[in-house]
């Protein structure tokens, strides 16, 4: 047994690879800033979760490895520590690697945006055949960010942000879309392009990717081409989804797979990229084998990932808790809200990170200006300094420039609370979007209309 030591261990990254670990029979410990639900979790298989990053948590439980997270600066005490006693460091996406490459038939699912909605549509899916499971959010159904399974099968979730999946060499792999982001890391767009192609080359078997993705079609996979697998919403493809249709907020489709229809499948969650998402995991489920019946049934009664347009309160008004930070994926969830709801559309959403808010200003602004009013939080920093002086100010602005007629104000979180719950009516829809810390307040929303 390896005793293993998590910087950062509350990540949904870094703890769902802990549980895994300990459930294995590793002896794991952690550290993170601060006490969340993730932490019990881990306390409840036995994980000791030290609230406070010091020197003194790593010297007296003495690890074999050290891993740390993307979050985690080389300034950290306990990274100061591992490296200075020559214990073994190794970054998250590596021990996920040291365990999934040992398994003959692993999946993963990368991409800019859908991956942890995929990565949990293809774990459920495959859930008959027992595999390990680690995905970027909490499956309900599992009540879980991680499986330890008894098969040959491995499902997970692979993070192009900091370049980690390029540790991979699965069997299959998913991209779902590739669009600029995660920059500050990549330096250029071609670089992440780059990046995509080589893990493209480490699947082994077949890449499943969308032909809807303009940046995906624009690359030149020749190379590569007798290991593609195409799907589309849009025209023809390897598999693809047609007459599709939403009615009360249910949507059903018929799926395409090799000129051959898989007949009628049916989706509870809302939205086009959920059609989209669906379609990559019945191809790896129908060619592994999968009876097309669970697939169907499974995802009938898929109700999402945690923080993936996940209505958390629905009575007078209904308010929905939602991860979306990239302007693809506030696009894609407010368009699904605007075929699902019926009230008026209100989204509070807090910017993440300087450069990215910066990066995307106009495009964010787009976005947001699909709703009926925005609420702007302060920008949620995520570690990084405000080297630019850009604010959420400057996005109210820029959403102003493009509608002057457009709903829109900067509010600190607890003027938020203060303002729905003064001003709400009957049917009004909220949805708190974004990567920080947004989501603990429509928590606390919720539980202030039910006292």
């Amino acid at each position: 047994m390896r005793r293993i030591y998590f910087s950062g261990i509350n990540g949904i990254g870094m703890s769902g690879i802990a549980k895994i670990l300990k459930e294995q029979g590793e002896i794991v410990e952690g550290s993170d800033l601060e006490y969340k639900d993730i932490t019990k979790s881990l306390e409840d298989l036995g994980i000791k979760v030290h609230i406070g990053q010091t020197v003194e948590n790593i010297e007296d439980f003495n690890p074999d490895l050290y891993v740390y997270s993307t979050a985690i600066k080389t300034t950290n005490p306990e990274y100061i520590y591992a490296k200075s006693k020559g214990i073994k460091m190794e970054r998250r996406g590596q021990v996920l690697a040291d365990i999934a490459n040992k398994f003959e038939n692993s999946i993963a699912v990368a991409g800019t945006h859908g991956k942890t909605t995929t990565s949990s549509m293809m774990s459920l899916c495959f859930m008959c055949k027992d595999p390990y499971v680690v995905v970027g959010g909490i499956i309900p159904t599992l009540n879980s960010n991680s499986h330890l399974g008894k098969s040959s099968y491995f499902v997970m979730e692979a993070d192009e942000s900091d370049n980690s999946f390029l540790y991979l060499y699965p069997k299959y792999s998913v991209i779902t879309n590739i669009e600029p982001d995660h920059l500050e890391h990549h330096g250029n767009f071609n670089n992440l392009e780059h990046s995509f192609i080589k893990f493209i080359e480490q699947t082994k078997e077949k890449v499943v990717l969308s032909k809807d993705c303009p940046n995906i079609k624009s690359l030149d996979l020749s190379e590569y081409k007798d290991k593609l697998i195409y799907y589309s919403v849009e025209e023809s493809a390897d598999i693809y989804a047609k007459n599709i249709r939403v009615n009360n907020g249910i949507t059903k489709y018929e799926v395409i797979m090799n000129e051959k229809s898989l007949g009628e499948f049916t989706l509870k969650v809302p939205g086009l990229h959920n059609v989209k998402n669906s379609l990559p995991v019945i191809y790896l489920s129908e060619i592994n084998g999968v009876d097309l019946e669970y697939v169907r049934k499974t995802l009938s009664s898929f109700t999402g990932a945690k923080r993936r347009y996940q209505v958390i309160y629905n009575d007078e008004i209904k308010v929905i808790d939602d991860y979306a930070h990239h302007p693809t994926e506030i696009k894609a969830t407010i368009t699904a809200a605007r075929t699902n709801e019926k009230g008026k559309l209100t989204v509070i959403f807090e910017p993440h990170r300087y450069t990215r808010t910066k990066f995307f200003m106009n495009d964010f602004a787009k976005s947001l200006s699909l709703a009926d009013k925005i609420i702007l939080l302060p920008i949620y920093a995520a570690s990084e300094e405000n080297t630019t002086g850009i604010s959420s100010e400057d996005l109210c602005n820029k959403i102003k420039e493009i509608d002057s007629k457009k709903d829109v104000s900067v509010m600190l979180p607890n003027e938020v609370m203060e303002y729905i719950y003064l001003n709400y009516e009957p049917g009004d829809v909220y949805i708190f979007m974004g990567a920080g810390t947004v989501s603990k307040f429509a928590y606390r929303l919720v539980n202030k209309i039910k006292e």
